[in-house]
């Protein structure tokens, strides 16, 4: 392995300051989803070492809570230096254990140094407020206090920018963390954590386990000393969590869950601009992604065009390692991956969708999928019910406004749209009512450190970035000051001014 700084490759946890092994001497193999390779074997921790590390959270945390808004902002800022120093090596670790394409996964470093460069700031303003008072002699007020020690745990399709959207607001807001990453992506977690320590974070502050998933995942959201929950991954795993943190009381949760994005071309678009956007919202990171536009709703109007010029488009993507210059797609992350991708795509053929590009695994073997476009996709079908995460895409014609937005809404998801139209009532009508917790309009990008991501309905509960990812993170302390009585009028005029 290449990396210009070797000692960002760690194969040991990160608790309390210290890099460890598992008691048992459990470990796992991790490999290289383009060919296979084994990248190393990390230690699967037991569960009294990851309780260990939530203790130490929590005896860090009783000090970093008192560490004003610019020591914590001095220390998230040095973190980020760090990471952009090394940008190229982090880029490379994503690559090698997810294969992302090179450029993909230098663009999710820059995304994960924003998150961290946009807390520190926000760190300062982090206030509560006075209130007029309704009491007689008194002044109510309110104040932002750290909840305590927050588990975060995170998906392998971006682990680096998941796990800074979250610690860098936790971490801002006078939490200290617990890390959890997925086990097919665990260097770049454990990379983070060496830069953390290399910019002085105290031992505690953050803290990378890994472990049995189920587990793992029990032990930290359970704990009683863990007042904090963020997690990005599957619905279903979703409600696992809810249920596990559930046990020892009510914390708060922020869930960041499945999605079926709908992306719609209405009648008065320019079809030529939504392929445009179509590739770029459907494929980015092989079309593994959250965000992913999973159904493509045309306007019967341009149908025909939009999928003579999308099919091409989609055939000429460029399908190789993520190290590999020029690649748009990678492998998949692991074998069910690409079987269920397979499955999707022989499910729309035999209910009658048309294959216009792709449809089988890609001849270099492996774990690649050719990119692929389904014409005349329906409710019913796999490739349209589920959430894909493979570089497959459907599409179906619609002739009114109304039905669109009946097939979009008709989904338990609600976390992406998106929408390419020209004219403004168009527009508002469909921000208005499709139900889904983030619209794009006439572009792909819309993800970044200041807005409030997340879903509705079964894609989550809760905000990451902007002002509101601090919610999961702090509690709101109210207070009232009594016994502020005017003061005696003689001293309450003293020193006064005089013409």
């Amino acid at each position: 392995m290449f990396l210009h700084q070797p000692s960002l490759f760690k194969s040991l946890c990160y608790v309390n300051g210290r890099w460890i092994h598992s008691d048992s001497g459990d470990s796992q193999a991790v490999h290289n989803p383009a060919d296979h390779t084994l990248l190393g074997h990390v230690p699967m921790l037991g569960q009294s070492q990851i309780e260990a590390a939530v203790r130490a959270a929590h005896r860090a945390f009783l000090t970093w809570r008192q560490a004003d808004a610019g020591a914590r902002a001095q220390c998230l800022r040095q973190w980020a230096r760090l990471m952009a120093t090394h940008r190229e090596d982090l880029a490379t670790l994503i690559s090698l254990e997810q294969g992302k394409p090179i450029a993909e996964a230098l663009g999710e470093i820059d995304y994960a140094i924003s998150f961290i460069d946009w807390y520190a700031e926000q760190a300062r303003r982090l206030d509560g407020r006075l209130m007029p008072s309704h009491i007689q002699n008194a002044q109510p007020g309110t104040l932002m206090t750290p909840v305590g020690v927050a588990a975060l745990i995170t998906p392998w399709n971006f682990p680096s920018a998941m796990i800074t959207r979250k610690a860098a607001a936790a971490l801002a807001a006078g939490c200290t963390v617990v890390v959890k990453p997925a086990h097919e992506t665990p260097y770049s977690a454990l990379a983070l954590a060496h830069l953390s320590e290399q910019a002085g974070f105290a031992p505690g502050l953050f803290n990378v386990v890994l472990g049995e998933p189920q587990m793992a995942m029990e032990t930290l959201v359970s704990h009683p000393l863990v007042r904090a929950v963020s997690f990005t991954g599957s619905t279903r795993v979703g409600h696992l969590v809810r249920q596990a943190a559930a046990r020892t009381g009510i914390k708060p949760l922020a869930l960041e869950l499945g999605g079926n994005a709908p992306f719609i071309v209405t009648a008065d678009a320019d079809p030529h601009a939504a392929v445009d956007v179509a590739v770029a919202a459907k494929f980015q990171t092989s079309g593994q992604d959250c965000c992913a536009a999973n159904r493509i709703l045309v306007h019967r109007r341009h149908y025909d065009e939009f999928l003579r010029h999308y099919a091409q488009a989609v055939s000429a993507l460029t399908v190789g390692p993520g190290t590999q210059p020029g690649s748009r797609i990678g492998p998949l992350i692991h074998e069910a991956a690409l079987r269920a991708t397979a499955e999707r795509v022989a499910d729309a053929q035999a209910q009658g969708a048309r294959l216009l590009a792709g449809g089988h695994p890609h001849v270099l073997g492996g774990l690649y999928f050719e990119p692929t476009v389904l014409a005349d996709v329906r409710p019913g079908m796999r490739i349209y019910d589920e959430e894909n995460f493979a570089p497959i895409s459907g599409v179906c014609a619609f002739d009114t406004l109304d039905k669109a937005i009946q097939l979009a809404n008709d989904t338990p998801y609600g976390l992406a749209a998106y929408v390419c139209a020209s004219r403004q009532d168009v527009i508002w009508h469909l921000l208005r009512n499709l139900e889904f917790a983030m619209i794009a309009v006439n572009g792909a990008r819309f993800t970044g450190a200041p807005i409030p991501f997340g879903g509705m309905k079964e894609s989550g509960a809760g905000r990451e970035g902007g002002h509101e990812g601090f919610e999961p993170f702090v509690e709101t302390k109210y207070f009232c000051l009594n016994g502020l009585g005017r003061p005696a009028e003689s001293t309450y005029f003293q020193g006064a001014c005089h013409e």
